[in-house]
């Protein structure tokens, strides 16, 4: 069944153009004690996903059960994990998009961007009104996946109310206590992000129409 769901997220975020190439990879938990993780594996074009590709690998990121000896889950496997032990969160998806990639660039100096007024940050959970102040941190990217899956830790302890954050000129991560959450999560910040870029682009060009 996770398996399965995984692939239907990769065929719809691969049409929306969230996860060009082999870009992204998401994960979902199926079972606490012990830890156990269904994940995509790596180099896998997600748009093309089949249920018998997806990965299982426990709390340290090994695999456990493959259809193929030779898979094995993204070098971010260590994310998923941290995200799922600090927020206890059922799902991990992380994307790809233009939007998200140029926007962690812009704001990388703030260290996060804040997104408010939007109707559309009521799809994020527990978010009751459009004045709500939205954090997304952004983190430098690091080849180093165990000391960036340490800074990753250390974020989201600062940012608790945070519902995803940025890596710088990468992409980004969100999650959900279960996989049609994250799901929504992803569409929800995906639109913000496009519309705030959307609009920091007419504001420095002065294209807002008359």
């Amino acid at each position: 069944m996770a398996a399965e769901e995984l692939c239907r997220a990769g065929r719809r975020f691969d049409d929306r153009g969230w996860v060009l190439g082999t870009s992204g990879n998401f994960s979902a938990v199926i079972a606490r004690t012990p830890l156990r993780l269904a994940i995509t594996p790596s180099t896998a074009f997600k748009g093309d996903l089949k249920p018998d590709q997806i990965l299982e690998m426990d709390e340290r990121g090994a695999v456990v059960s493959s259809r193929d000896d030779r898979a094995r889950p993204s070098a971010e496997a260590l994310l998923h994990l941290a995200i799922v032990q600090i927020r206890g969160a059922g799902s991990v998806l992380h994307t790809h998009s233009i939007w998200s990639t140029l926007l962690s660039e812009a704001y990388a100096a703030a260290g996060g961007l804040a997104i408010e007024g939007y109707e559309m940050l009521k799809g994020l959970e527990g978010v009751r009104t459009h004045e709500h102040r939205e954090w997304l941190p952004i983190v430098e990217n690091d080849q180093d996946i165990p000391r960036l899956s340490t800074v990753v830790r250390g974020t989201l302890e600062r940012h608790p109310g945070a519902h995803g954050f940025l890596i710088r000129r990468h992409g980004m991560y969100t999650w959900g206590a279960e996989l049609r959450e994250a799901v929504r999560h992803v569409e929800i910040l995906e639109f913000l992000l496009e519309a705030v870029a959307r609009t920091r682009s007419m504001e420095r060009s002065n294209t807002w129409p008359s």
